[in-house]
């Protein structure tokens, strides 16, 4: 762990929090996620190790909780992890607002469906068991995928789950995590034919309301000028 060697609570709290990944294990945390398998979902591209660490590190601060049910780990954030929900908002609504350049390798289509799962609203869904599949471009590892809701909970697979699809989403990668970032519209990719959605007339043009988008696509962006 890092030190500053200053007595400024700042610096004291990015002791803890500023080695990577900290934060983006404690934004799973606050999302709901309680088990190594679906902290790793949520970093894909983290170290079964490194998680272990920074779990280990978490738990002796006094933010994470680890018991045991069933002799298999389970983590939640204390009081004092949880008063951290506000700190990694502010830091999304910031990143909402000033960085708005996304990467190449940003893009990972294991996150992107991961995340929907989890906060589609799957309210407005119907009933019974309904799947929407998603073809990505060709260039795209894992460009095959199924969001499947049913009896209220929402789960994804890389594999064909093999019940009947509702409806199928074509479209780029990028386009997709821009639209589910707030950086474009659904209506808005519909229209410029960036986003495909096949299937019944009556299930498609209900398809990009049942996906919705990220809690943080409304947070409101800044007008940017151009400074030459």
């Amino acid at each position: 762990m890092s030190e500053y060697g200053q007595f400024c609570p700042v610096a004291k709290a990015m002791e803890l929090l500023d080695e990577r990944w900290t934060l983006l294990v404690v934004r799973e945390l606050l999302s709901g996620s309680t088990r190594f398998n679906e902290l790793r979902r949520g970093n894909p591209k983290m170290s079964p190790a490194l998680l272990s660490k920074r779990l280990r590190t978490l738990e002796r601060a006094g933010v994470v909780r680890r018991t045991v049910d069933a002799g298999r780990s389970r983590y939640t954030l204390t009081a004092c992890g949880e008063e951290l929900g506000a700190v990694v908002e502010a830091l999304g609504a910031w990143g909402v607002r000033w960085i708005g350049a996304i990467a190449d390798d940003d893009l990972d289509p294991r996150l992107l469906m991961w995340d929907m799962r989890r906060t589609v609203p799957v309210g407005a869904w119907p009933a019974g068991r309904t799947v929407v599949a998603f073809e990505f471009d060709a260039a795209v590892p894992d460009r095959h995928w199924w969001l499947c809701v049913a009896e209220g909970e929402a789960d994804v697979c890389d594999q064909d789950p093999g019940f009947v699809v509702s409806a199928t989403v074509r479209t780029r990668l990028r386009t997709l995590v821009e639209i589910w970032r707030g950086d474009r519209s659904w209506e808005q990719a519909v229209a410029a034919e960036a986003v495909t959605i096949s299937g019944p007339t009556a299930i498609t043009r209900n398809v990009p309301a049942w996906l919705g988008q990220m809690t943080l696509a409304a947070v409101a962006r800044p007008e940017r000028v151009n400074v030459d």
